[in-house]
Parts: C-alpha cells; structure tokens; sequence
C-alpha cells in the first residue's frame, strides 16, 4: 500500500504528459468552437476539494454560460439546459470537457483514478469521505463511483464506493476502473444534468 502510491504518480505524470502530447490538437479544434460558440472563456476553472482535503482549481473545457450560478453542482439546478451552450452540450455528453484535467495531473492535483473531487461547499461529501479514508488520496479524472452511478449516486453511496476505491487501490484495479469508464463515456451512464422532475407530454 505504500509503494503501489508513488508507483501511480509516476504513472500518472507520463501518461498525462503523453496525453498532452497526442491530444494538442484536440485542445486547439475544441478551443476554437469554443469560442465561435459562445461568449467566455476557453476553460472554466472551479475550486475543488484535494488531496488532505486542500483546495485545487480543477480544469474543464467551458460547457455553460457565463451567467450561470457558481459553485453549483450542475445536477442540481433547476434548468441545466437554459446554461449549457450548444457546443457544451456535446462535451458534457462525451466527456471531452474533462480533458484538460490531464494538466491538474500533470501538476500533481489529481490522478488519473481517485473519487471525483469535490466541490469545496459539498459538506455533506467531504464529511462522509473521511469516515473512509476518501479524502486522503489524489481525487481522480474518474473513479469508482463514476462508473457505478455517477451523479445519480446519493450522498453515502457514492461516499461508500470512494472508500472501497481506497480500499483496493492497486494497479490492476485502476485499470478495472478505466476500462469500464471508457465503456461508461461510450454509453453515456450515469449523467444527470438536473433535478429530476416527472414530466407528461
């Protein structure tokens, strides 16, 4: 257990630099619609909650409007669909807005495995996360909740996954992890843009 985590940094730094590297043309095509799309910024940065609980600024590609409500967890507005801009609509849906997380892990932020970071006001998560060691390690580009749920994990359930995440890190367990959040991407599980509501046509 102590070796396996200077072992995934490692891991983490070349493969987020290789990442970069392929990818640089991704970035400069995504920037650009970006910006033909909508007025703002080509990243949106938000302050998240880190490893030993710190404060980091996680990086996305921008995906709402400018005028959108900060530091609010977008499953949670009550019109999601009102902010999100044409071109973020298709990155929420395909995950390409998460891309520029890979220079979070280059900094030593973030892995490329860990729970989600949290925001710096969800409370209730970060207190349930340290009844199981979740905060601790490197949040991750994705995790364990993420592919058991995602946003539509309650508040323990997704704090209890985290845990057995830290639980059965391990190399071979990371990539578990990975593999099926390529499958999850593909499928588009779990994302939830906004409270639910029962609605009839």
């Amino acid at each position: 257990m102590e070796v396996y985590p200077v072992i995934k940094r490692v891991l983490d730094f070349v493969l987020s630099l290789i990442a970069i590297l392929i990818l640089s043309p991704v970035f400069l095509i995504l920037a650009v619609v970006i910006k033909i799309d909508s007025k703002g910024p080509i990243f949106f940065k938000q302050k998240r909650i880190g490893k030993n609980k710190t404060h980091f600024y996680i990086l996305k590609f921008r995906t709402m409007r400018t005028d959108t409500p900060k530091d609010m967890p977008t499953h949670m507005l009550q019109n999601p669909e009102v902010f999100i801009t044409k071109v973020g609509k298709f990155l929420r849906k395909t995950s390409l807005d998460e891309l520029p997380q890979v220079l979070n892990i280059l900094k030593g932020e973030m892995s490329i495995i860990g729970p989600r970071p949290a925001l710096w006001n969800q409370y209730d998560l970060i207190k349930k996360r340290d009844k199981y060691g979740a905060n601790d390690i490197f949040p991750g580009l994705t995790g364990w909740a993420q592919i058991n749920g995602r946003d539509e994990l309650p508040i323990d359930v997704k704090a209890k996954f985290d845990g057995e995440y830290v639980e059965r890190m391990s190399l071979v367990f990371d990539m578990k992890v990975f593999l099926k959040t390529v499958f999850s991407v593909i499928k588009s599980e779990g994302v939830k843009e906004g409270e639910q509501k029962t609605t009839s046509k």
